[in-house]
């Protein structure tokens, strides 16, 4: 399968230490001038995405090397421009792996209804029941490349481009919905995911420009911008409120990362679920690392957060045909909607 993401930088001469088997996954972090001087321990979380320092710590002592296969220790002090090697063993998977609800298909596009808690790309932790690898496997040697991602926790369509032709012109769509979006103009793409919340969000245009969380160390949380940012615009309709809970539909006019997620938490009614924009953004690093409390879980309610790629209304990029597509609320989603009903209140999120 095409994959245009994230590869790891070759680096000339890079040795495999003795003991190192031969299905181990490689990564190879450069460091930044700005990070000369560092601890290891220190340095590494910046670079490892929802990894506390405990478990930064960890992976040193198992898996870092210099390029020449030196073991690394977590107190050394890295300069500028070394590399970090991390020789890691594919993580034993507890995810199994399942087949892909195909939603739509023709000879340019494929577009799927991806499972909650599955990840697009492998990675150490989740290597082989990944959209990538599933559908590599159910149809090898042909041509699949993903027009857009959607987070390991979110559930719902997932579009794939079978040619490179729909490639390009599925993600130049995309593209222009932004750039459309910016200057006020109609939409000719709709985008349209299903939230549960906890409180009821403000009806309407939630116009607010976002940018990364550069205090965060956890590296991937965006924040509202004080000033500047991205441009970031999400229409909100409140389907129905149940108690403590509310059922939104939220359309996407721009396509920022983490928008919904984003613009309901700084409207005080974050996503039942949540670990980065709910009641405490510790939890993301604690998930990554196996380390979630009882008391965890039952504030978050939910093992993920309650997200649902919903329905896309576009025109076919390639045949010009009208698309609507559509995924019904996920199973679980459902489930804990259809228990909103009771007299269940919302945990103190504090």
């Amino acid at each position: 399968m095409h994959d245009p993401g994230d590869r790891e930088a070759e680096v000339p001469g890079l040795v495999r230490p003795p003991g190192v088997p031969p299905d181990a996954i490689v990564r190879v972090i450069r460091v930044p001038p700005e990070s000369e001087g560092m601890r290891l321990d220190v340095f590494l979380p910046t670079q490892l995405r929802n990894t506390s320092r405990t478990r930064a710590r960890s992976i040193i002592d198992d898996t870092a090397y210099s390029p020449g296969g030196r073991k690394l220790r977590h107190n050394d002090r890295v300069r500028g421009e070394d590399r970090v090697v991390l020789w890691r063993l594919p993580f034993e998977e507890q995810d199994s792996a399942r087949e892909l609800a195909v939603v739509f298909e023709d000879e340019h596009l494929l577009v799927i209804d991806k499972p909650p808690l599955m990840a697009v790309h492998p990675t150490a932790r989740h290597h082989h029941a990944t959209v990538v690898k599933i559908l590599s496997k159910s149809r090898p040697g042909q041509y699949l490349s993903l027009i857009h991602r959607i987070d390991r926790e979110t559930s719902g369509l997932l579009l794939v481009a079978k040619t490179p032709e729909a490639d390009r012109s599925f993600k130049r769509k995309l593209e222009d919905r932004t750039t459309a979006a910016a200057r006020g103009n109609a939409l000719e793409l709709v985008k349209d995911y299903l939230a549960i919340t906890w409180g009821t969000p403000p009806t309407g245009m939630l116009d607010q420009p976002v940018a990364p969380d550069l205090d965060n160390p956890l590296r991937v949380k965006m924040r509202i911008a004080a000033e500047g940012g991205l441009d970031a615009r999400t229409e909100v309709a409140v389907l129905e409120s149940r108690g403590a809970y509310a059922l939104a539909r939220c359309r996407l006019h721009t396509g920022r990362q983490h928008q919904i997620r984003v613009h309901l938490a700084a409207s005080g009614t974050p996503i039942v679920g949540d670990k980065l924009y709910g009641p405490d953004e510790r939890m993301l690093a604690r998930a990554a690392d196996g380390e979630l409390t009882d008391d965890d879980l039952a504030r978050l309610e939910l093992p993920r957060h309650a997200l649902h790629a919903h329905r896309y209304q576009l025109t076919h990029a390639v045949t010009g045909e009208p698309l609507e597509l559509e995924s019904p609320l996920a199973e679980d989603l459902r489930v804990f909607w259809d228990g909103c009903l009771s007299s269940r209140s919302a945990p103190s999120r504090e």
